[in-house]
């Protein structure tokens, strides 16, 4: 499209400088071409879509009023089966707010569903090439992820780092503890929500190990496990409709798992389908999940809870792959500026300590200011706190200062002038180590 936009880029930018490994034949990709955009994205801007040489969907928008600087999300998940243009058209709707504030917005739908970071940084990483072949040479790009996303935008910005492609990152709400740690919890909630139960699988089904998710050949459908749910905890009556046993059970979850009650189902879906995932097309058959050696506690009565949940071992090789994959390394070259709310009911606020040591591991405990909201959501928290957060980055990276969390909760003030919605940061939050909500266990 670069001859229809006056303010394209000439000529074709070779891998930023990447090693030859990393670098992408742009010359190959098919430009994109005009589609409608989404609602509420500002009047006036131009959305650009397309399929990439990988098989990733892709979406672009363009603000009429383009400051030049180019937001590259990563979207979360991860959704399983086949990539949409519809999973990225969901995802600029949603934050619609970057181009609103005049910035280029790209994202990928990655080439594949499922459980795989690396990957999905690759096709992130090709689409920043692509939009400055085909579309615009932007001043500076923002590498932003969310969710389970934050991970992918992570590991792109370690392993992409030659001729500096992303001047710095946002990561959001992020699964920051690494694909071997991030997902125990989940294990945790098979073997004692099996344990209360008896129903995931039933005592007339083949019987597996939980730490697998489900077998290759299993029919069971999310409508099926939703009404064993309910039929055992009632997840879909009211608290005071509930059994006194499905209450008791209801609050052994809460617990013994640290998770809200109004994300028991969703977890315990992941620790299903996205465990299935994991084990049947990234490690080779072999759980990298384990809880041999945990303690539970919190239960009316924990010898028992102990004594009577399943075990399992976590496969050397698996957890050797999943690492390779899907942990962090800290090892981020630019500014890494995050955001959390302490009451997320998917991502727990924890997760962050992880990275916080996991950068300060890697020397650039310095790169990094985290920042925390008393919000209870997870996938978006409210226009001016993003605002905001782009502001701090953008002053960070392009005029060296670091932000604080004081100052980007007054801006986030500032900009609800503007934007209107609600701020809720509280700088003076910290984390606790991620071994105080999910029990700790030894690695293979």
């Amino acid at each position: 499209m670069k001859t229809t936009m006056k303010w394209a880029g000439a000529g074709m930018l070779l891998a930023a400088g990447l090693s030859p490994a990393a670098a992408f034949d742009t010359a190959a990709e098919i430009p994109p071409v005009s589609t409608a955009c989404p609602q509420n994205v500002g009047e006036g801007t131009t959305c650009l879509a397309g399929r990439d040489s990988a098989g990733a969907f892709y979406l672009i928008a363009m603000p009429k009023a383009w400051n030049g600087d180019l937001v590259l999300h990563s979207h979360g998940g991860p959704f399983l089966g086949a990539p949409t243009a519809k999973r990225v058209a969901e995802d600029l709707e949603r934050w619609s707010v970057m181009p609103r504030l005049g910035y280029a917005w790209a994202a990928s739908s990655y080439r594949q569903g499922g459980v795989a970071v690396t990957a999905a940084a690759e096709d992130t990483e090709r689409l920043r090439q692509l939009f400055i072949d085909k579309v615009a040479r932007p001043k500076h790009v923002w590498l932003h992820g969310q969710s389970w996303g934050a991970s992918v935008a992570a590991k792109g910005a370690e392993l992409f780092t030659e001729g500096r492609p992303y001047d710095a990152v946002l990561l959001t709400a992020g699964v920051l503890g690494g694909g071997t740690r991030s997902y125990d919890f989940r294990l945790d909630l098979r073997v004692v929500y099996q344990y209360l139960c008896h129903n995931h699988p039933l005592p007339t089904e083949t019987q597996y190990p939980l730490n697998i998710g489900l077998p290759t050949d299993a029919k069971l459908t999310q409508h099926e496990l939703a009404r064993r749910v309910d039929d055992c905890l009632g997840l879909d009556k009211p608290a005071a409709q509930r059994s006194a046993e499905q209450a008791a059970k209801v609050k052994t979850l809460v617990d013994v798992i640290h998770i809200p009650e109004r994300s028991i189902a969703s977890h315990l879906n992941w620790a299903t389908w996205h465990f299935q995932d994991v084990v049947q097309k990234r490690t080779g058959g072999a759980s990298p999940f384990g809880n041999a050696g945990v303690v539970y506690a919190g239960s009316a009565d924990d010898a028992a809870l102990n004594a009577g949940v399943l075990r399992y071992t976590a496969d050397a090789k698996a957890v050797a792959t999943l690492a390779a994959d899907a942990d962090l390394s800290g090892r981020i070259p630019v500014p890494v500026l995050t955001v959390h709310a302490i009451h997320d009911p998917t991502a727990v606020v924890e997760l962050q300590d992880s990275f916080g040591r996991a950068m300060a591991a890697a020397g650039r405990e310095a790169a990094l200011v985290q920042t925390y909201t008393g919000d209870r959501d997870h996938s978006y928290l409210s226009d001016p706190t993003y605002a905001a957060l782009m502001e701090a980055l953008s002053a960070w990276a392009t005029q060296g200062k670091k932000p604080t969390a004081e100052g980007v909760a007054a801006g986030c003030e500032k900009a609800r002038a503007a934007l209107g919605a609600t701020c809720k940061f509280e700088p003076g939050f910290t984390p606790k180590p991620l071994d105080t909500r999910v029990p700790p266990r030894a690695k293979p």
